[in-house]
């Protein structure tokens, strides 16, 4: 069992942390979706990076999951890209898009939260941080999470945000 101790009982720099029985049950919907994630993400390495991505292992993956494994497996590609972001994620990545790109979803605040806190521990030249929580956070009521209490909005290259 991955143990969350530490990552969600206090806060940080005076920012709401998580309860440790949410953020464990994050970790346990996650840890159903990594081999399957994983598996196809190392396909996608291996395979041509121009193939269409639904012709591709994680786009198959993608397909096979209902909304609830999507958010899973999407939380998962997230934490994995932004702890490795380094290392080749390119298919990783272009699988996070792509999840990001979908619609009613139906994230909920906590786990917008967790993601963004994951983010948080990344440098910002890390372009793609944010982009699968600021896609679950546009499905939030208005008012529901202050993403800038988070992660403050910093200009990307060109004036992307």
């Amino acid at each position: 069992m991955v143990s969350v101790a530490g990552r969600a009982a206090g806060s940080r720099q005076g920012h709401p942390s998580l309860d440790e029985a949410v953020v464990q049950r994050f970790y346990d919907r996650m840890r159903t979706v990594a081999p399957a994630a994983v598996g196809a993400i190392e396909r996608d390495r291996a395979d041509d990076p121009g193939r269409a991505f639904a012709d591709t292992a994680c786009g198959r993956l993608l397909r096979s999951l209902d909304d609830d494994g999507v958010r899973a497996l999407g939380m998962w590609v997230h934490h994995w890209c932004m702890r490795f972001y380094d290392d080749d994620t390119r298919a990783a990545l272009r699988l996070l898009r792509a999840i990001a790109g979908r619609s009613a979803l139906g994230w909920t605040a906590d786990e917008v939260h967790w993601m963004l806190g994951e983010s948080r521990h990344v440098s910002s030249s890390a372009a793609d941080r944010c982009t699968l929580p600021f896609a679950a956070a546009a499905e939030l009521a208005p008012g529901t999470l202050r993403i800038g209490t988070l992660i403050p909005r910093q200009p990307g290259p060109a004036g992307r945000r």
